[in-house]
């Protein structure tokens, strides 16, 4: 029937997750991540009809651990590529002619119906589009285990699924390219024939199960099944840092080159603010201190801009299926005034933590000349971070 269909691969063996059972069909609470995907597809109201495509060795596996489904989509059988398991099933839709078809990986069970929605509305109107999210992570180009080079992220995104082509295009694509073990997606197959792409903005949430690790922030994920919500809990962290000044003609403060009579001395380049922070973060995720991951006996971080330590903090939420909700940073100094400068600071500090600049507070005070701070010696910092992660079982 004409329409929207999706295609949803699950042919493959999933052997870097390891085990017998392929990844598919092991289990997220008490359905498994097959059946999650499919009901995502099953219940969307843009979406007419679902082909599924398995290996064939699969069949009792499919009938055991998706048994809501076996009536009410259609089973093709795989190849041993992705690309030709794709095909099949793209060619077992002729009768159905579709106007357009979603490709979506089995092992996504996360994607957002407003993703779906989105992909169908570009498809319909005659163009591919794929759902891709942002890369936020600093990019190192290293052939063996030496950074050689730093990559520009600016512009980059992470491919995912589903990706969404008008029928006739990528059929035609998949029959024309002849080269498809060197395209990993069906994005690259039509783009190999001159289509164009749109990308469609999905969030890191709709990422596929790949390693254990996946698997287990996978299962946190599925604590609530009534409505797929991450089930998370919150965490404060505190940071403090102080460093003093020697010469020099200005101060790293929160991201921020300030002009300054003098510069503040450390291993590193010494900005308080952004170690405080580093160490709240750190805190509130039960993972040591700026210390322990960055010592300051180790000369590679000679002068290394305090940018990546809070990267690093910000990639640890990341990893752990989190997110940071807000940080207040207060520095405490004589001079520089922070004034004049608190607006690039707290612009640089959200780039840096990829959040809103609406979650980033930075305060200013003076220790009314008494104290170290008061004898305008050096500046010191405390700064507080919430962030959220799934709740341990």
């Amino acid at each position: 029937m004409p329409g929207t269909w999706a295609i949803i691969v699950a042919a493959g063996r999933g052997s870097r997750l390891g085990g017998e059972t392929p990844k598919q069909y092991l289990h997220l609470g008490k359905h498994s991540i097959l059946t999650h995907t499919l009901r995502k597809f099953a219940t969307h109201s843009k979406v007419d009809g679902i082909m599924v495509v398995i290996h064939p060795d699969d069949s009792p596996l499919f009938q055991d651990n998706c048994a809501a489904f076996t009536d009410r989509v259609l089973i093709q059988h795989g190849g041993d590529t992705r690309q030709e398991s794709v095909r099949n099933g793209l060619l077992a839709l002729q009768d159905q002619s579709p106007d357009c078809v979603l490709i979506h990986d089995a092992a996504r069970p996360f994607v957002s119906d407003e993703v779906i929605s989105n992909l169908v509305n570009v498809a319909n109107e005659g163009t591919a589009a794929i759902a891709a999210s942002p890369v936020v992570d600093s990019l190192k180009y290293a052939p063996d285990t030496t950074i050689e080079k730093n990559i520009e992220r600016a512009g980059l995104w992470h491919a995912q699924t589903p990706q969404a082509f008008p029928y006739s295009m990528i059929v035609e694509a998949h029959l024309s390219v002849t080269d498809q073990e060197n395209h990993t997606d069906d994005a690259a197959v039509a783009e190999a024939c001159g289509n164009s792409i749109t990308l469609i903005h999905s969030d890191r949430s709709n990422f596929k199960i790949t390693t254990n690790e996946d698997l287990e922030l996978a299962k946190n994920m599925i604590l609530n099944p009534q409505n797929n919500r991450i089930i998370m809990e919150s965490r404060t962290g505190l940071g403090y840092d102080v460093h003093c000044f020697e010469d020099g003609d200005h101060v790293t403060l929160c991201g921020v080159n300030i002009p300054h009579t003098r510069k503040l001395k450390g291993h590193s380049d010494a900005d308080v603010g952004l170690h405080a922070l580093t160490d709240a973060i750190l805190g509130a995720l039960c993972e040591g201190d700026i210390g322990t991951h960055f010592p300051p006996s180790d000369p590679q971080w000679k002068g290394a801009k305090s940018d990546q330590f809070l990267e690093f903090a910000r990639d640890l939420v990341i990893k752990r299926g989190g997110k940071i909700i807000h940080v207040d940073v207060t520095l405490v100094c004589e001079r520089p005034k922070i004034g004049p400068h608190r607006d690039s600071m707290v612009t640089r500090m959200s780039e840096i933590l990829d959040i809103s600049s609406s979650r980033v507070s930075i305060k200013a005070t003076t220790s009314e000349r008494l104290g170290f701070t008061g004898r305008e010696e050096g500046i010191a910092a405390q700064a507080v971070a919430t962030i959220q992660i799934p709740a341990e079982n």
